[in-house]
């Protein structure tokens, strides 16, 4: 049985890239006042940003709703295919939600939900894991008990450049974030059971790529056989020095390289990158 890989739009795939992947992309909504666009579809990250430097208040994000996926689902069961559906973590979003009843609706059968438990650049390298295992020809069934598996070691490391919109969203006081500016400091993140936890900060931005990649090599470092990535929010020259230090330390590895979304953009706004990767498991 053919399998239909679904995903949300927090994966940050392009469209061109959803195509030739053979991915089905099922858009977020972002809204900016009293409007509302679908992520990837009529609102692009170069859009995305330039509104939000624009915009006094942060925008609010909302999931897909079940009709969204069960639309999506049902074509793939009138082709045939089994669904594997992976979503951005449930802690993050209704969107592992709406799936479920999506599923529901369409009966249950040969459809399985994945809360990846994880974001952006790093839920994409789940899906591609996916994509990889169904290309194998492993069977659905299979391809999800790997995954669950294998999502644990996911990892996820980014460096926030501006205090600005960790304050608007209600995370920083001003004085903090003042305080912050003024002496260039750069909050690390991560993501650990689908929660946006800080991890530690550095003063200025070399010292803070310095010490995303401390944080991978305290992980175990990167498993190269799967899917790893760098991204970024707003301008991707922001990325130019870390990419090529990536390059320096990890030579003869390329890594994917993409923009990373409003789900995640919203809360630390344009300058920020981050590391992608799965965990070695011999460590």
């Amino acid at each position: 049985m053919s399998i239909r890989i679904i995903t949300d739009s927090t994966t940050d795939f392009t469209s061109a890239e959803a195509q030739q992947l053979d991915v089905s992309i099922v858009p977020m909504r972002t809204i900016f006042g009293k409007t509302e666009y679908l992520d990837g579809i009529d609102l692009t990250h170069e859009q995305f940003y330039t509104m939000l430097e624009q915009s006094d208040e942060l925008p609010t994000t909302s999931q897909p709703i079940p009709h969204d996926f069960e639309q999506v689902i049902r074509q793939a069961q009138e082709a045939g295919e089994a669904s594997i559906i992976i979503t951005i973590a449930e802690k993050l979003s209704g969107t592992y939600q709406s799936a479920e009843l999506a599923k529901k609706a369409c009966g249950g059968k040969d459809i399985w939900v994945i809360d990846s438990e994880t974001a952006t650049l790093a839920h994409r390298a789940l899906v591609e894991r996916a994509i990889e295992l169904r290309d194998q020809g492993t069977p659905a069934e299979e391809i999800v008990h790997i995954l669950e598996k294998e999502k644990k070691s996911i990892r996820l490391f980014a460096m926030v450049d501006t205090l600005e919109y960790l304050h608007k969203g209600g995370r920083l006081s001003r004085t903090s974030a003042i305080a912050g500016t003024l002496m260039k400091v750069k909050p690390l993140i991560t993501i650990r059971q689908g929660e946006i936890i800080p991890v530690g900060k550095a003063r200025g931005s070399s010292k803070a790529y310095g010490e995303l990649f401390a944080l991978t090599e305290k992980e175990g470092g990167i498993d190269f056989d799967k899917p790893f990535a760098l991204g970024y929010t707003g301008n991707r020259e922001r990325l130019d020095q870390f990419e090529a230090l990536f390059h320096e330390r990890y030579k003869g590895r390329t890594p994917l390289v993409g923009s990373i979304g409003s789900a995640i953009g919203t809360h630390v706004g344009p300058g920020a990158v981050g590391l992608f990767f799965f965990a070695r498991e011999d460590n």
